[in-house]
């Protein structure tokens, strides 16, 4: 296991936890925990205007219906460039695009995206991607709106490997809704001419190493999603994919996820750009 770097050296001492949509930075809030216990700093930025709790959000969620992906993308880059060193950065779901948007612009030592929505190109829309994101996508006025899911729709997008009443408590700590701009966005950037919101340089060889993590009982964003998302990535520069069999999408609650913390952090520190750390107990 990894430790932070002595003080002096280069080397990522800090972490970004970056969270999706339906979401906020409560999400996290174990893998901060954890994180901060191995000694590192820990972040968990949320977009701009989504800085009330849950609650606030789902009593009032115009901050949602008004937020584009560019400004997230500005906010989550001001942050970043104002870090004494580069960080590692880890996104979940819509995170995990976030975070491919902040590589491919330079930032961070390195990257882990867990369940991640796709970067524009990735054409591989499953079934049950569909079905988890109709509510959104079966009204165009949608559009305009911050979108919720109910408790059934939220356990077969997120938590389909929970019993349902570890789903429903799950659902009222975390739920708010989410962007229909931005989700639609996504969906029309595959049929509109030139780079779009989402657009990221795949032949990109100054982008820093990048892992996709998926779970494999994702339905809303299923291993095929990371797997044809991790194929567009042409190029020398490191490219991973794990998949961890019998995970949902909300990988970062389920039962076994600080094993899985610990993997994919190891990983990030072995190769991020820069000085590499000791490990603890080496000589």
């Amino acid at each position: 296991m990894t430790t932070p770097p002595a003080p002096g050296t280069t080397a990522p001492d800090t972490i970004v936890l970056i969270h999706g949509f339906w979401v906020t930075p409560r999400s996290w809030e174990d893998w901060k925990a954890h994180y901060e216990q191995r000694g590192f700093r820990v972040l968990t930025p949320t977009y701009p205007g989504f800085e009330g709790e849950v609650e606030a959000l789902n009593a009032d969620p115009t901050p949602i219906a008004e937020v584009t992906l560019p400004a997230i993308v500005e906010h989550l880059s001001a942050l970043v460039r104002g870090l004494d060193r580069p960080p590692v950065l880890i996104g979940h779901s819509a995170g995990g695009t976030l975070v491919q948007l902040l590589l491919d612009r330079g930032l961070g030592a390195v990257g882990v995206v867990l369940n991640s929505a796709p970067t524009e190109g990735v054409r591989v829309v499953p079934l049950s991607q569909l079905r988890s994101t109709w509510t959104v996508l079966r009204n165009p006025a949608n559009r305009h709106r911050a979108v919720g899911l109910t408790e059934e729709q939220w356990h077969y997008a997120f938590t389909n490997t929970f019993p349902e009443d570890e789903s429903r408590a799950l659902y009222r700590r975390y739920h708010v809704p989410a962007s229909g701009r931005i989700l639609w966005n996504s969906v029309l950037a595959n049929l509109m001419p030139g780079p779009q919101d989402a657009h990221v340089d795949y032949g990109n060889e100054a982008r820093p190493p990048l892992l996709f993590v998926s779970g494999g009982e994702d339905h809303i964003m299923p291993p095929a999603v990371q797997r044809s998302n991790a194929a567009h990535y042409r190029g020398d520069t490191v490219t991973e994919v794990r998949e961890y069999p019998g995970y949902p999408h909300l990988l970062p609650a389920s039962p076994g996820w600080e094993a899985i913390a610990d993997e994919v952090l190891d990983w990030a520190l072995a190769h991020a750009t820069g000085p590499r750390p000791q490990v603890a107990g080496a000589q």
